[in-house]
């Protein structure tokens, strides 16, 4: 199947901005409405949620051993100088470590929840009148397709952290600016992830998500940085995720100009 033209909205791109915020209320709304089928996609983010708050503890735990190892140059530097390089690697370290957490976390989850977020979103748009020329995937293929492209997707973010890593030792910019941009670019890749299951059920992959969102961006990434922020809260990771993936689906009917009123039976 073709992925169709899209052309972006005439309104203000901070008025699509916070449009695309109100979808994740609107993926929240429907999480309060539907707690018992909202609440099978906590599973799969609490399994991830373990591991990755065990990883975030060590690295909290050895973040001076690993600050001092990257500025072995500084060792001969003055005891204040040293001192300031390393508070200031060690948080940088600590941000694009949240930074590629946060992305790697939606992938990893979305892979062990599979047929629980599947769930969620299909029911979601059924609740809009369903999903037009909805194509039938096979539960091992459309699991194949979702790991490669977490894959494509991890990568690219480990690309772009390391940049932001660099700026990071930046005094001022590293602890203001690179933040704004993590996030951003966070976001960006969050509802790139997110988006999957929709977009598979119409036939499309990575590259039509990327198209497609390009058309609306101020959309995406206004949905997109709203769940970045909300899962920088502790377990708001766990707690968010299966409203993510509902507000996710109806993203996904925006940018295909599908109606998002809900349908009474």
């Amino acid at each position: 199947m073709n992925a169709p033209r899209v052309t972006a909205p005439a309104a203000s791109a901070v008025g699509r901005f916070f449009s695309g915020v109100g979808l994740l209320l609107r993926g929240l709304n429907l999480y309060a409405r539907s707690p018992r089928l909202m609440l099978l996609g906590v599973v799969p983010a609490l399994i991830s949620g373990a591991i990755y708050l065990t990883a975030l503890g060590t690295l909290v735990y050895f973040i001076d051993d690993v600050a001092a190892w990257v500025t072995l140059f500084a060792d001969d530097w003055s005891t204040t100088a040293r001192n300031l390089l390393r508070v200031t690697a060690g948080l940088a370290l600590l941000g694009v470590g949240g930074l590629l957490g946060v992305l790697t976390f939606t992938a990893v989850t979305l892979v062990i929840g599979d047929p629980f977020y599947e769930k969620i979103s299909e029911q979601v748009e059924q609740r809009y009148g369903g999903t037009p020329g909805q194509v039938e995937v096979p539960f091992w293929p459309s699991l194949r397709r979702s790991v490669a492209d977490s894959l494509r997707l991890i990568g690219i973010s480990v690309l772009v952290g390391i940049p932001l890593f660099a700026a990071g030792f930046v005094p001022v910019v590293g602890q203001t600016v690179v933040p704004v941009i993590g996030a951003t670019v966070g976001g960006w890749f969050l509802a790139l992830e997110l988006v999957g299951a929709p977009f598979y059920r119409r036939g499309l992959r990575l590259p039509d998500r990327r198209r497609m969102l390009k058309a609306d961006r101020p959309t995406a990434l206004g949905f997109g940085v709203a769940v970045f922020l909300c899962f920088l809260i502790p377990l708001g990771a766990v707690l968010i995720m299966p409203a993510a993936v509902a507000g996710a689906a109806l993203l996904t009917r925006r940018v295909f100009d599908q109606p998002i009123q809900e349908v009474r039976r």
